[in-house]
Order: structure tokens, then C-alpha cells, then sequence
């Protein structure tokens, strides 16, 4: 398909790196502003299934009634977010979602976690160009309180990821990771 007929979100899924002045950047814009008015409308709301289905129209995907979300709860653009079954997100879960965020079944998210899918080049000419890379959160994993996730990470199924870590590489299955930058730390089941 021709540059011309993607979309941005498209462009950038795909690996592009998008200059702010690209003429499609408004559309995240758009699709930004579209976004806050319903987590300003989440956040303002104490009851669960009123969260759920504010998320649920936030991602484009029905939130199973299993799953809880505190708010607060922040995400920029939503559609690029998966959440699966008996999920747990606390309080202040931060969610940059352009690069595609899966969230599997039985995860626990610990309060002020951020899961980032977008970065900028370090290059100072090109700082300004965004790119994206997708995050995923395998099934049982648990991120303790103040973690953050950076692009292109994967959490392995079981895993733990200690409270303030800060995870630039993928975590394996079945294993425990701390610090900054996050290391093994433990393997579970020894």
C-alpha cells in the first residue's frame, strides 16, 4: 500500500518513524482529545462497571466483568490497548498505547505503573519525530507499584517485576526482575 493511503497510527505500527510535522500528526491529536473526555468521565466515576464500560469504549474491546480498574487511569489513545480476563490495574496506571499494549488474562498492575509504547530518537535533529514498539504483559505476570515499561518489552508469563523497576528488555517466563535497569533476580519454582 502507498505511504499516502495508511493512516499514521498505521505508519507507526508499521516501524516509521513520524516527524511532528508530518501532515497526518493531527490525527493523534484528534484521536487524543476523543480519548480524554471519556478517562476525565472514568476518573470522575467510583463505580466498577460504569470503569468498565467507559474502558471498554476507550479500547474498542468489551473489558470482561472480571476485570477491575482503579482510577485513577490514564491512556492517551486507547484503541492500541488489549486488556484480557480477571485483570487487576490499582491506582494511576499511565498507558501510551500507539505501539499496541496486550495485557493477558490474570495480570495484577500495582499502583502508579506506566506502560510506554512510544520513544523518540535520541539524535537532537530528529528528537521531535515519534516512533513506537509494542509492550506485552503475559498471563499471571504481576508489576509491582511504581514500575515502569518501556517500548518494545515483553513480561513473561508468571512473572514478577519488582516495585521501581524500570524494564528496558524483556522479561523471561517464570522469573523475578528488579532495579534499574531491571535484572533477573530470581528464577520462580527453584
Amino acid at each position: 500500500m502507498n505511504q499516502a493511503n495508511r493512516d499514521i497510527f498505521e505508519r507507526l505500527q508499521s516501524g516509521e518513524s513520524v516527524p511532528y510535522t508530518d501532515p497526518q500528526h493531527k490525527q493523534i491529536a484528534g484521536a487524543s482529545a476523543y480519548t480524554r473526555k471519556l478517562v476525565a468521565e472514568l476518573n470522575a466515576s467510583a463505580d466498577v462497571d460504569h470503569i468498565r464500560s467507559l474502558l471498554s469504549e476507550i479500547t474498542g474491546a468489551k473489558i470482561d466483568e472480571s476485570t477491575t480498574v482503579f482510577p485513577p487511569f490514564h491512556i492517551n489513545i486507547g484503541k492500541f490497548t488489549r486488556i484480557g480476563k480477571n485483570v487487576f490495574i490499582n491506582f494511576s496506571c499511565t498507558c501510551l498505547d500507539m505501539g499496541g499494549i496486550t495485557i493477558e488474562d490474570d495480570v495484577l498492575i500495582g499502583p502508579n505503573v506506566s506502560l510506554l509504547t512510544e520513544f523518540h530518537p535520541l539524535e537532537p535533529s530528529q528528537r521531535k519525530a515519534l516512533s513506537v514498539q509494542p509492550v506485552r504483559i503475559k498471563r499471571n505476570a504481576w508489576l509491582g507499584a511504581g514500575v515502569t515499561i518501556l517500548p518494545g518489552v515483553t513480561v513473561g508469563e508468571n512473572s514478577v517485576v519488582a516495585a521501581g523497576a524500570v524494564v528496558s528488555k524483556d522479561v523471561p517466563d517464570n522469573t523475578v526482575v528488579g532495579g534499574i535497569p531491571a535484572k533477573v533476580m530470581k528464577n520462580l519454582g527453584e
